[in-house]
Protein backbone atom coordinates (compact mmCIF):
# COMPACT_ATOMS: atom_id res chain seq x y z
CA UNK A 1 0.00 0.00 0.00
CA UNK A 2 0.84 3.30 -0.72
CA UNK A 3 1.54 5.89 2.10
CA UNK A 4 -1.76 7.62 0.95
CA UNK A 5 -4.13 7.91 4.57
CA UNK A 6 -6.41 5.20 4.21
CA UNK A 7 -9.95 4.73 5.93
CA UNK A 8 -10.38 3.16 9.07
CA UNK A 9 -12.62 0.25 7.10
CA UNK A 10 -9.86 -0.20 4.55
CA UNK A 11 -7.08 -0.37 6.86
CA UNK A 12 -9.21 -3.01 8.91
CA UNK A 13 -9.10 -5.49 5.51
CA UNK A 14 -5.62 -4.66 3.99
CA UNK A 15 -3.13 -3.39 7.04
CA UNK A 16 -0.53 -5.90 8.00
CA UNK A 17 -1.64 -8.38 5.12
CA UNK A 18 -0.69 -8.21 1.48
CA UNK A 19 -0.79 -11.05 -1.36
CA UNK A 20 1.31 -14.12 -0.32
CA UNK A 21 4.45 -13.38 -2.82
CA UNK A 22 5.65 -17.22 -2.89
CA UNK A 23 1.85 -18.34 -3.91
CA UNK A 24 -0.32 -15.16 -4.43
CA UNK A 25 -2.34 -16.46 -2.13
CA UNK A 26 -4.90 -13.65 -1.14
CA UNK A 27 -5.29 -14.63 2.39
CA UNK A 28 -2.91 -14.34 5.13
CA UNK A 29 -1.89 -17.81 5.19
CA UNK A 30 -1.18 -19.27 8.82
CA UNK A 31 2.36 -20.02 9.27
CA UNK A 32 1.79 -23.29 12.13
CA UNK A 33 5.39 -23.48 12.56
CA UNK A 34 7.55 -24.14 15.54
CA UNK A 35 10.96 -22.58 13.93
CA UNK A 36 12.47 -21.12 11.07
CA UNK A 37 15.68 -22.24 9.11
CA UNK A 38 18.53 -20.14 9.20
CA UNK A 39 20.23 -19.25 5.71
CA UNK A 40 23.61 -19.69 7.42
CA UNK A 41 25.64 -19.24 10.76
CA UNK A 42 26.05 -15.80 10.26
CA UNK A 43 22.80 -15.33 9.97
CA UNK A 44 21.75 -16.99 12.79
CA UNK A 45 24.13 -15.23 14.97
CA UNK A 46 22.54 -11.51 13.50
CA UNK A 47 19.57 -12.99 14.19
CA UNK A 48 20.05 -13.69 18.03
CA UNK A 49 21.74 -10.84 18.64
CA UNK A 50 18.97 -8.59 17.31
CA UNK A 51 20.90 -7.42 14.76
CA UNK A 52 18.68 -7.91 11.89
CA UNK A 53 15.06 -8.41 11.88
CA UNK A 54 13.75 -11.69 11.08
CA UNK A 55 11.87 -15.77 12.40
CA UNK A 56 13.51 -17.54 14.98
CA UNK A 57 11.45 -19.38 16.66
CA UNK A 58 7.44 -19.24 17.37
CA UNK A 59 7.54 -18.37 21.13
CA UNK A 60 9.32 -14.55 20.06
CA UNK A 61 7.57 -14.12 16.58
CA UNK A 62 5.80 -15.31 13.69
CA UNK A 63 4.43 -14.15 10.65
CA UNK A 64 1.22 -14.69 11.17
CA UNK A 65 0.98 -12.94 14.40
CA UNK A 66 3.42 -10.45 12.71
CA UNK A 67 0.67 -9.33 10.50
CA UNK A 68 -1.72 -9.01 13.39
CA UNK A 69 0.95 -6.74 15.09
CA UNK A 70 0.80 -4.47 11.99
CA UNK A 71 -2.82 -4.26 11.66
CA UNK A 72 -3.54 -3.40 15.23
CA UNK A 73 -0.31 -1.12 15.29
CA UNK A 74 -1.77 0.52 12.48
CA UNK A 75 -5.21 0.99 13.57
CA UNK A 76 -4.42 2.49 16.87
CA UNK A 77 -1.77 5.02 15.43
CA UNK A 78 0.95 3.26 17.69
CA UNK A 79 4.08 2.03 16.59
CA UNK A 80 4.58 -1.53 17.53
CA UNK A 81 2.42 -3.85 19.17
CA UNK A 82 3.37 -7.21 20.64
CA UNK A 83 0.43 -10.46 20.47
CA UNK A 84 -0.29 -12.54 23.54
CA UNK A 85 -2.20 -15.54 24.61
CA UNK A 86 -5.14 -13.69 26.58
CA UNK A 87 -5.79 -10.00 27.39
CA UNK A 88 -4.35 -11.06 30.73
CA UNK A 89 -1.00 -12.19 29.68
CA UNK A 90 -1.05 -8.86 27.66
CA UNK A 91 -1.41 -6.86 30.80
CA UNK A 92 1.55 -8.97 32.44
CA UNK A 93 3.65 -8.23 29.31
CA UNK A 94 3.14 -4.54 29.23
CA UNK A 95 3.81 -3.88 32.88
CA UNK A 96 6.60 -7.07 33.04
CA UNK A 97 9.63 -4.04 30.92
CA UNK A 98 8.26 -1.44 33.60
CA UNK A 99 8.19 -2.97 36.71
CA UNK A 100 10.60 -4.56 39.22
CA UNK A 101 10.10 -5.75 42.89
CA UNK A 102 9.29 -2.43 45.26
CA UNK A 103 7.50 -1.13 42.00
CA UNK A 104 3.79 0.70 41.96
CA UNK A 105 1.35 0.81 39.90
CA UNK A 106 -1.58 3.24 40.21
CA UNK A 107 -4.47 1.70 38.72
CA UNK A 108 -8.43 3.06 38.12
CA UNK A 109 -11.08 1.20 40.40
CA UNK A 110 -13.60 0.99 37.81
CA UNK A 111 -11.53 -2.16 36.10
CA UNK A 112 -12.88 -5.51 34.73
CA UNK A 113 -12.96 -7.76 38.20
CA UNK A 114 -10.48 -10.37 36.71
CA UNK A 115 -7.83 -7.22 36.51
CA UNK A 116 -8.59 -5.91 39.90
CA UNK A 117 -7.96 -9.37 41.35
CA UNK A 118 -4.28 -9.94 39.63
CA UNK A 119 -3.43 -6.18 40.85
CA UNK A 120 -4.26 -7.08 44.35
CA UNK A 121 -3.53 -10.74 44.59
CA UNK A 122 -1.04 -11.46 42.11
CA UNK A 123 1.14 -8.91 41.34
CA UNK A 124 1.97 -8.47 44.91
CA UNK A 125 3.68 -12.34 44.23
CA UNK A 126 6.17 -10.18 42.13
CA UNK A 127 6.78 -7.43 44.21
CA UNK A 128 4.79 -5.35 42.60
CA UNK A 129 1.95 -3.23 44.64
CA UNK A 130 -1.24 -1.62 42.84
CA UNK A 131 -2.72 1.28 44.44
CA UNK A 132 -6.43 1.49 43.29
CA UNK A 133 -8.44 4.71 43.21
CA UNK A 134 -11.69 6.25 41.99
CA UNK A 135 -10.61 7.66 38.51
CA UNK A 136 -13.80 9.39 38.17
CA UNK A 137 -11.65 11.97 40.42
CA UNK A 138 -8.53 12.48 38.09
CA UNK A 139 -6.92 14.19 40.68
CA UNK A 140 -6.79 10.93 42.73
CA UNK A 141 -3.73 9.48 40.50
CA UNK A 142 -1.59 12.80 41.15
CA UNK A 143 -2.26 12.13 44.93
CA UNK A 144 -1.18 8.62 44.66
CA UNK A 145 2.12 9.26 42.96
CA UNK A 146 5.23 8.13 44.92
CA UNK A 147 9.12 7.87 43.65
CA UNK A 148 8.15 4.24 43.05
CA UNK A 149 5.51 4.95 40.73
CA UNK A 150 5.98 3.14 37.09
CA UNK A 151 2.75 3.56 35.49
CA UNK A 152 -0.88 4.49 35.33
CA UNK A 153 -3.51 1.86 34.25
CA UNK A 154 -6.99 2.41 33.24
CA UNK A 155 -9.86 1.36 30.93
CA UNK A 156 -11.19 3.76 27.91
CA UNK A 157 -14.24 2.55 28.67
CA UNK A 158 -14.85 0.55 31.57
CA UNK A 159 -15.66 -3.03 32.67
CA UNK A 160 -18.60 -3.99 33.40
CA UNK A 161 -20.28 -0.59 33.91
CA UNK A 162 -19.27 1.59 30.67
CA UNK A 163 -17.49 4.21 32.75
CA UNK A 164 -15.78 6.63 30.08
CA UNK A 165 -12.47 7.58 31.95
CA UNK A 166 -10.80 11.08 31.14
CA UNK A 167 -7.72 9.59 28.80
CA UNK A 168 -6.49 13.39 28.55
CA UNK A 169 -6.71 14.51 32.10
CA UNK A 170 -5.00 11.37 34.00
CA UNK A 171 -2.33 11.39 30.29
CA UNK A 172 -1.30 14.95 31.88
CA UNK A 173 -1.14 13.74 35.11
CA UNK A 174 1.33 10.78 34.03
CA UNK A 175 3.24 13.13 31.87
CA UNK A 176 3.99 15.21 34.58
CA UNK A 177 4.25 12.30 36.84
CA UNK A 178 6.97 10.92 34.46
CA UNK A 179 5.13 7.86 34.11
CA UNK A 180 3.74 6.03 30.93
CA UNK A 181 -0.13 5.84 30.81
CA UNK A 182 -1.63 2.61 29.85
CA UNK A 183 -5.29 1.95 28.51
CA UNK A 184 -7.27 -1.16 28.27
CA UNK A 185 -8.93 -0.21 24.75
CA UNK A 186 -10.91 -3.65 24.59
CA UNK A 187 -14.25 -2.44 25.07
CA UNK A 188 -14.04 0.45 22.91
CA UNK A 189 -11.89 -0.49 20.28
CA UNK A 190 -9.87 1.92 18.11
CA UNK A 191 -12.71 2.03 15.72
CA UNK A 192 -14.44 3.91 18.95
CA UNK A 193 -11.77 4.91 20.73
CA UNK A 194 -7.88 6.24 20.20
CA UNK A 195 -5.99 6.52 23.36
CA UNK A 196 -2.97 7.58 22.00
CA UNK A 197 -4.33 10.33 20.31
CA UNK A 198 -5.23 11.87 23.80
CA UNK A 199 -1.73 10.81 25.28
CA UNK A 200 -1.53 7.32 25.69
CA UNK A 201 1.88 5.95 26.07
CA UNK A 202 0.57 2.10 25.69
CA UNK A 203 -2.81 0.35 24.79
CA UNK A 204 -3.99 -3.29 26.13
CA UNK A 205 -6.26 -4.98 24.52
CA UNK A 206 -8.30 -8.64 25.02
CA UNK A 207 -8.29 -9.22 21.47
CA UNK A 208 -10.93 -12.40 22.20
CA UNK A 209 -13.74 -9.67 22.44
CA UNK A 210 -14.81 -7.23 19.65
CA UNK A 211 -11.74 -7.24 17.62
CA UNK A 212 -11.83 -11.36 16.99
CA UNK A 213 -15.58 -10.38 17.31
CA UNK A 214 -17.07 -14.15 17.43
CA UNK A 215 -16.37 -15.89 20.86
CA UNK A 216 -13.71 -18.14 19.04
CA UNK A 217 -10.10 -16.64 19.61
CA UNK A 218 -8.20 -16.76 22.93
CA UNK A 219 -5.48 -13.57 22.22
CA UNK A 220 -4.15 -10.64 23.85
CA UNK A 221 -2.26 -7.29 22.56
CA UNK A 222 0.11 -4.51 23.66
CA UNK A 223 0.19 -1.17 21.50
CA UNK A 224 3.39 1.13 22.01
CA UNK A 225 2.84 4.65 21.20
CA UNK A 226 6.32 5.25 20.16
CA UNK A 227 6.46 8.44 22.11
CA UNK A 228 7.70 7.47 25.62
CA UNK A 229 11.08 8.50 26.34
CA UNK A 230 12.15 5.68 28.33
CA UNK A 231 15.65 7.46 29.43
CA UNK A 232 13.48 9.86 31.54
CA UNK A 233 14.40 9.92 34.98
CA UNK A 234 16.69 6.57 35.26
CA UNK A 235 13.13 5.25 35.77
CA UNK A 236 13.31 2.04 33.31
CA UNK A 237 16.38 0.92 33.37
CA UNK A 238 15.20 -2.74 31.59
CA UNK A 239 14.54 -0.57 28.70
CA UNK A 240 17.00 2.35 28.58
CA UNK A 241 19.86 0.54 30.42
CA UNK A 242 22.01 -2.63 29.81
CA UNK A 243 20.92 -5.80 29.00
CA UNK A 244 23.02 -8.41 29.97
CA UNK A 245 21.14 -10.95 28.08
CA UNK A 246 21.97 -9.26 25.11
CA UNK A 247 25.55 -8.04 26.07
CA UNK A 248 24.82 -5.27 27.79
CA UNK A 249 22.59 -4.00 25.08
CA UNK A 250 20.33 -0.59 25.65
CA UNK A 251 17.21 -1.53 24.06
CA UNK A 252 16.33 2.58 23.78
CA UNK A 253 19.52 4.21 22.55
CA UNK A 254 19.31 0.91 20.11
CA UNK A 255 16.14 0.99 18.91
CA UNK A 256 14.39 4.35 19.59
CA UNK A 257 10.79 4.54 19.01
CA UNK A 258 10.52 0.76 18.47
CA UNK A 259 12.71 -0.29 22.02
CA UNK A 260 9.53 -1.35 24.20
CA UNK A 261 8.40 -3.68 21.12
CA UNK A 262 11.54 -5.00 20.81
CA UNK A 263 11.71 -5.75 24.37
CA UNK A 264 8.47 -7.21 24.97
CA UNK A 265 9.67 -10.15 21.76
CA UNK A 266 13.48 -10.05 22.65
CA UNK A 267 12.67 -10.41 26.47
CA UNK A 268 9.14 -10.58 27.55
CA UNK A 269 8.04 -13.14 24.68
CA UNK A 270 10.90 -15.20 25.27
CA UNK A 271 10.89 -15.23 29.32
CA UNK A 272 7.17 -14.95 30.23
CA UNK A 273 6.21 -17.20 27.07
CA UNK A 274 2.61 -16.39 26.42
CA UNK A 275 2.91 -16.49 22.74
CA UNK A 276 -0.41 -16.07 20.94
CA UNK A 277 -1.72 -19.49 18.55
CA UNK A 278 -0.99 -18.55 15.10
CA UNK A 279 -4.52 -19.94 13.89
CA UNK A 280 -5.97 -17.37 16.96
CA UNK A 281 -4.46 -14.56 14.93
CA UNK A 282 -5.43 -15.68 11.48
CA UNK A 283 -9.06 -15.96 13.17
CA UNK A 284 -8.62 -12.23 14.97
CA UNK A 285 -7.17 -10.88 11.13
CA UNK A 286 -10.32 -12.27 9.51
CA UNK A 287 -13.05 -10.91 12.61
CA UNK A 288 -10.90 -7.20 11.82
CA UNK A 289 -11.69 -6.54 8.69
CA UNK A 290 -15.54 -6.36 9.78
CA UNK A 291 -14.96 -4.44 12.99
CA UNK A 292 -16.47 -0.95 11.68
CA UNK A 293 -19.79 -2.64 10.73
CA UNK A 294 -20.17 -4.33 13.46
CA UNK A 295 -19.31 -2.06 15.90
CA UNK A 296 -21.83 0.20 14.08
CA UNK A 297 -24.31 -1.99 14.66
CA UNK A 298 -23.44 -3.08 17.76
CA UNK A 299 -23.43 0.83 19.51
CA UNK A 300 -26.96 1.26 17.22
CA UNK A 301 -28.29 -1.89 18.75
CA UNK A 302 -26.84 -1.21 22.50
CA UNK A 303 -28.14 2.86 22.46
CA UNK A 304 -31.88 1.03 21.84
CA UNK A 305 -31.85 -1.23 24.43
CA UNK A 306 -30.66 1.15 26.94
CA UNK A 307 -33.33 3.70 26.20
CA UNK A 308 -35.76 0.70 26.75
CA UNK A 309 -34.79 -0.03 29.85
CA UNK A 310 -34.31 3.13 31.10
CA UNK A 311 -38.48 3.26 30.87
CA UNK A 312 -38.61 -0.02 32.14
CA UNK A 313 -41.01 -0.56 35.67
CA UNK A 314 -38.91 -3.63 36.74
CA UNK A 315 -35.68 -1.62 36.06
CA UNK A 316 -34.02 0.52 38.90
CA UNK A 317 -31.51 2.42 36.67
CA UNK A 318 -29.35 1.57 33.25
CA UNK A 319 -25.89 2.87 32.92
CA UNK A 320 -24.76 3.73 29.62
CA UNK A 321 -22.79 6.57 28.62
CA UNK A 322 -24.56 7.21 25.35
CA UNK A 323 -27.63 8.27 27.28
CA UNK A 324 -28.05 11.99 27.67
CA UNK A 325 -29.02 11.18 31.34
CA UNK A 326 -25.52 9.30 31.78
CA UNK A 327 -23.23 11.02 33.87
CA UNK A 328 -20.38 10.44 31.77
CA UNK A 329 -22.44 11.21 28.12
CA UNK A 330 -19.98 14.12 27.89
CA UNK A 331 -17.04 12.37 28.31
CA UNK A 332 -18.44 9.69 25.81
CA UNK A 333 -18.90 12.62 23.31
CA UNK A 334 -15.39 13.57 23.52
CA UNK A 335 -13.40 10.12 23.55
CA UNK A 336 -16.27 7.95 21.77
CA UNK A 337 -18.10 10.35 19.60
CA UNK A 338 -19.59 6.90 17.18
CA UNK A 339 -21.08 5.39 19.68
CA UNK A 340 -20.54 4.33 23.52
CA UNK A 341 -20.20 0.51 22.98
CA UNK A 342 -22.24 -2.38 23.68
CA UNK A 343 -21.50 -2.82 26.85
CA UNK A 344 -23.35 -1.61 29.67
CA UNK A 345 -24.96 -2.21 33.03
CA UNK A 346 -28.12 -1.84 34.24
CA UNK A 347 -30.05 -2.69 37.93
CA UNK A 348 -32.72 -4.37 38.72
CA UNK A 349 -35.53 -3.90 41.09
CA UNK A 350 -35.31 -6.84 43.64
CA UNK A 351 -31.65 -7.14 44.12
CA UNK A 352 -29.06 -10.07 43.98
CA UNK A 353 -32.65 -12.61 43.80
CA UNK A 354 -34.21 -11.06 40.56
CA UNK A 355 -30.80 -10.21 38.75
CA UNK A 356 -30.07 -14.50 38.75
CA UNK A 357 -33.51 -14.90 38.06
CA UNK A 358 -33.51 -12.66 34.93
CA UNK A 359 -30.14 -14.41 33.75
CA UNK A 360 -31.88 -18.03 33.95
CA UNK A 361 -35.32 -16.66 32.05
CA UNK A 362 -33.12 -15.28 29.02
CA UNK A 363 -33.50 -17.16 26.12
CA UNK A 364 -31.64 -15.34 22.71
CA UNK A 365 -29.27 -14.04 25.18
CA UNK A 366 -26.52 -16.37 26.23
CA UNK A 367 -25.66 -16.58 29.45
CA UNK A 368 -21.48 -16.85 30.04
CA UNK A 369 -17.89 -14.91 31.43
CA UNK A 370 -17.59 -13.21 28.08
CA UNK A 371 -18.24 -9.61 25.89
CA UNK A 372 -17.56 -8.48 22.49
CA UNK A 373 -19.26 -11.43 20.36
CA UNK A 374 -21.51 -10.91 17.59
CA UNK A 375 -24.29 -12.23 19.76
CA UNK A 376 -26.36 -10.89 22.72
CA UNK A 377 -24.64 -11.73 26.19
CA UNK A 378 -25.74 -10.96 29.70
CA UNK A 379 -24.33 -12.37 33.36
CA UNK A 380 -24.47 -11.07 36.92
CA UNK A 381 -21.17 -9.53 37.73
CA UNK A 382 -21.75 -10.18 41.32
CA UNK A 383 -22.12 -13.72 41.35
CA UNK A 384 -19.66 -14.72 38.46
CA UNK A 385 -16.75 -12.24 37.07
CA UNK A 386 -16.21 -10.04 39.89
CA UNK A 387 -17.42 -13.08 42.70
CA UNK A 388 -13.73 -12.86 44.49
CA UNK A 389 -14.02 -9.21 45.69
CA UNK A 390 -15.66 -8.15 48.89
CA UNK A 391 -18.80 -6.53 48.70
CA UNK A 392 -17.38 -2.87 49.11
CA UNK A 393 -15.21 -3.81 46.06
CA UNK A 394 -17.92 -5.04 43.49
CA UNK A 395 -19.98 -1.77 44.74
CA UNK A 396 -16.82 0.14 43.65
CA UNK A 397 -16.05 -1.46 40.35
CA UNK A 398 -19.35 -1.03 39.19
CA UNK A 399 -20.93 -4.67 40.36
CA UNK A 400 -23.67 -4.63 43.11
CA UNK A 401 -25.93 -6.93 44.23
CA UNK A 402 -28.43 -5.40 41.64
CA UNK A 403 -26.52 -4.87 38.33
CA UNK A 404 -26.72 -7.60 35.21
CA UNK A 405 -23.85 -6.62 32.24
CA UNK A 406 -25.43 -6.91 28.73
CA UNK A 407 -22.95 -7.44 25.69
CA UNK A 408 -25.73 -5.98 22.80
CA UNK A 409 -25.24 -8.34 19.60
CA UNK A 410 -26.09 -7.39 16.19
CA UNK A 411 -29.07 -9.45 16.15
CA UNK A 412 -32.43 -7.57 15.23
CA UNK A 413 -32.36 -5.25 17.82
CA UNK A 414 -36.52 -6.04 18.68
CA UNK A 415 -35.20 -9.68 19.38
CA UNK A 416 -32.97 -8.44 21.31
CA UNK A 417 -35.23 -6.30 22.87
CA UNK A 418 -38.50 -8.52 23.53
CA UNK A 419 -36.11 -11.16 25.12
CA UNK A 420 -34.97 -8.87 27.98
CA UNK A 421 -38.59 -8.16 28.58
CA UNK A 422 -40.07 -11.71 28.60
CA UNK A 423 -36.84 -12.66 31.29
CA UNK A 424 -37.63 -9.45 33.47
CA UNK A 425 -41.49 -10.26 33.47
CA UNK A 426 -40.66 -14.37 34.73
CA UNK A 427 -38.20 -12.80 37.15
CA UNK A 428 -40.64 -10.32 38.55
CA UNK A 429 -44.03 -12.00 38.35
Amino acid sequence: MSDKTFGFETLSIHAGAAPDPATGARALPIYQTTAYVFEDADHAAALFNLQTVGFIYSRLTNPTNAALEARLATLEGGRGCTVASSGHAAQVLALFPLMSPGAEIVASSRLYGGSLQQMRNTYPKFGWTAKIVDADETENFKRAVTEHTKAFFIESLANPGGVVSDIEAIARIAEASGVPLLVDNTLATPYLCKPIDYGATLIVHSTTKFLSGTGTSMGGAVVDSGKFDWSRGGKFPSLAGPEPAYHGLNFYETFGDMAYTFHSHAVGLRDLGPSQAPFNAWLTMLGIETLGLRMERHCANAAKVAAHLEKHPAVAWVNYAGLPSNKYNKLAKKYLPKGAGSIFTFGVKGGYEVGVKVVDGVELFSHLANIGDAKSLIIHPASTTHRQLSDEQRVAAGAGPDVLRLSIGIETVDDIIADLDQALAKATA
